[in-house]
């Protein structure tokens, strides 16, 4: 594997991991606030909220510039999701912007395989990037649920900056805090990604256009029949994660 691979790994890794840690400081978030339960659940379709709104032009998006900056992109834009909680915006609503981020990071951190390795190590990148993917899915929620329990937090809340009110008050805030250093983090890592030299396609004028292309090869994946398991088995596993997650 080319060094380039394991930028993209360590990237992957600690964004993937913030994702969702912030899940856990989020819950927290809204139960500070005794919020009704119901927005708790409703929290993993309002994260999932873009990937099916923009599903149809975030492929063209992540071919329209060097993938690495697109990943850059969308770390900056899962912080701003992160300074939106902290600054006072709804959970939900600041929680559906980290997945505005990540709806525009998966095309790319996918889309640059290709364009890095050779068609012979694809199977084992793959297996590679969504192998890690599930692990910081688990460590993320351990590493959430450590930022927000009494133990860690009440260190974190500790930490005073002379003449700076931070207006950090709660074990979520103070979670929420550290998680944009992890955000952080993972950009640094994308700025490190080279660059692969691949022709860019500019984003057509009218997005409208994407939509035709994008039924067209979606249904040509549908009558497909090792793309109708893929797509059948994919669609459940993650659904019913996505539902047994809260």
């Amino acid at each position: 594997m080319k060094r380039g691979f394991f930028t993209i790994m360590a990237a992957q890794f600690f964004s993937s991991l913030a994702d969702n840690a912030l899940f856990v400081a989020a819950v927290q978030l809204l139960r500070t606030s005794h919020a009704p339960e119901w927005q708790q659940a409703a929290l993993v379709p309002m994260f999932a909220l873009f990937y099916v709104v923009l599903a149809p032009f975030v492929g063209a998006y992540a071919d329209s510039m060097p993938k690495g900056r697109v990943m850059l992109v969308s770390n900056f834009i899962k912080v701003g999701g992160c300074l939106f909680m902290l600054f006072g915006t709804h959970p939900l609503l600041a929680y559906a912007v980290v997945g505005l981020g990540a709806a525009a990071y998966s095309p790319a951190k996918y889309g640059i395989l290709t364009e890095l390795l050779p068609a012979s190590q694809l199977v084992k990148a793959n297996g590679w990037i969504e192998g890690l993917t599930i692990g910081s899915i688990i460590l993320g929620v351990l590493l959430g649920g450590q930022l927000v329990g009494h133990h860690v937090s009440r260190y974190l809340l500790a930490i005073d900056i002379p003449g700076i009110d931070t207006g950090i008050n709660n074990p979520a805030e103070a979670a929420i805090s550290v998680l944009i250093f992890v955000y952080l983090l993972a950009a640094w890592f994308n700025t490190h990604i080279p660059f692969t030299g691949v022709l860019m396609r500019p984003m057509p004028k009218r997005l409208l256009t994407l939509l035709p292309d994008f039924w067209t090869c979606n249904a040509r994946l549908w009558r497909d029949k090792l793309g109708q398991i893929s797509l059948a088995a994919t669609t459940l596993i993650w659904g019913v994660a996505g539902n047994l997650r809260f």
